[in-house]
């Protein structure tokens, strides 16, 4: 039973857990089992008590289900809220009118007391169902005037300067 599931599985680490228990049927030591699949003695014995206790299947993999989140659910909803609907300035944080991740973080810090790095942010905020995107300026804001006078006057003023003969040494 426990060869054939051997020759048939194509899981490198279910493989490893039938040659565990075939080893230990064919009378070897955990010690030595361990040295051989190049694992501790006690994650050894494991595979070896799961297929006594629960024959094959014992040997399944199961779900890991990682470490425990942070926030509860209330806080989760609480961080999208406020994220979704109120800027920074609005829950008090100073002269910041959008949302970036140290942002997030200092406002989880300082309402949940609970501390995240900025990978951590992003995962979270992306679980949560957030994008990260960079803010950009839009010239529908600036004055129709300004924005003729930059075209005409500003921006060929600024090309020209640029050109290699007003550098020392051109690119």
């Amino acid at each position: 039973m426990v060869e054939r599931a051997l020759r048939e599985t194509s899981d490198k680490r279910m493989y490893e857990r039938y040659l565990a228990v075939l080893h230990r049927l064919e009378g070897r030591t955990i010690k030595d089992i361990s040295k051989m699949i190049k694992r501790t003695e006690k994650t050894t014995a494991g595979y070896i008590h799961s297929f006594e206790r629960d024959g094959i299947e014992g040997l399944a993999l199961g779900h890991s289900p990682g470490k425990p989140r942070r926030l509860t659910g209330e806080q989760e909803k609480i961080l999208t809220d406020t994220i979704a609907n109120k800027r920074p300035v609005d829950v008090g944080i100073e002269a910041k009118y959008t949302w970036t991740l140290k942002l997030a973080i200092l406002f989880v810090e300082r309402e949940f007391g609970e501390s995240y790095t900025e990978k951590g942010m992003s995962v979270l905020l992306h679980r949560l169902g957030f994008s990260h995107t960079k803010a950009t300026y839009t010239m529908e804001l600036a004055d129709p005037q300004e924005q003729t006078a930059f075209k005409s006057k500003t921006f060929p003023a600024l090309k020209k300067a640029d050109e290699p003969r007003d550098r020392p040494f051109a690119v």
